[in-house]
């Protein structure tokens, strides 16, 4: 590979990782569908995107689907028969500069069925980079309501094979309040204390 080229290659790198730490005024517009893949630790998961469910949801998570944000997240929050929570970028100075990028609320056209992703969030207008899987039907996330922007196409049962003994210990919901390790030291924490945990290998867009 020529010098020219390797030169290329870090320079895209650099740009990438500037945009994600440093993230735009606003969201790039998604396609009217596409599907994203995670490849994660126990199995790739295919996911099923539309606009028209939730577009500020779906907008945000193209974004950060294209900005690599995922890539080595780990699920940090899973409930055995309830739920898969992640989100946290394994780098503090990003997690931090996507923190304040809140989402106003959008009405709900997905019901929480299993295998529906949608976003956490603590307060209305809250939404900002931490999602959920549904591993069970939840109609009591419809009454939240939480607004379900995917629903898993292939791979429904790898988010069942995930680690699930820490349960709420490795940083909890965000209503929860104890997620501040997550935030100030991002990966180093979680894989120091909680080495088990699953993770996001990388996150692509597909057609």
């Amino acid at each position: 590979m020529s010098e020219r080229v390797l030169r290329r290659a870090a320079l895209a790198a650099v740009a990438l990782m500037a945009f994600a730490v440093v993230p735009s005024s606003a969201d790039d517009k998604a396609p009217a569908a596409f599907h994203v893949r995670l490849d994660t630790s126990q199995g790739p998961i295919v996911l099923e995107l539309k606009r028209e469910w939730a577009p500020l949801g779906v907008d945000r998570f193209f974004t950060l689907v294209k900005a690599g944000y995922f890539d080595e997240a780990r699920f940090f929050r899973v409930r055995a028969g309830r739920f898969v929570q992640f989100g946290v970028n394994k780098d503090p100075k990003v997690s931090a500069a996507w923190r304040a990028r809140t989402l106003a609320d959008e009405p709900r056209v997905l019901e929480n069925k299993r295998g529906t992703l949608a976003f956490a969030f603590a307060v209305k207008n809250g939404r900002t980079t931490q999602l959920f899987f549904n591993l069970v039907d939840n109609p009591e996330g419809d009454q939240e309501p939480f607004v379900p922007i995917a629903r898993i196409t292939e791979g429904l049962d790898v988010p069942d094979k995930l680690f699930a003994e820490y349960g709420e210990k490795a940083g909890g919901g965000i209503r929860a309040g104890r997620q501040a390790p997550l935030f100030e030291e991002g990966n180093a924490f979680l894989a120091r204390e909680f080495p088990k945990l699953d993770w996001i290998r990388r996150a692509t867009i597909e057609p």
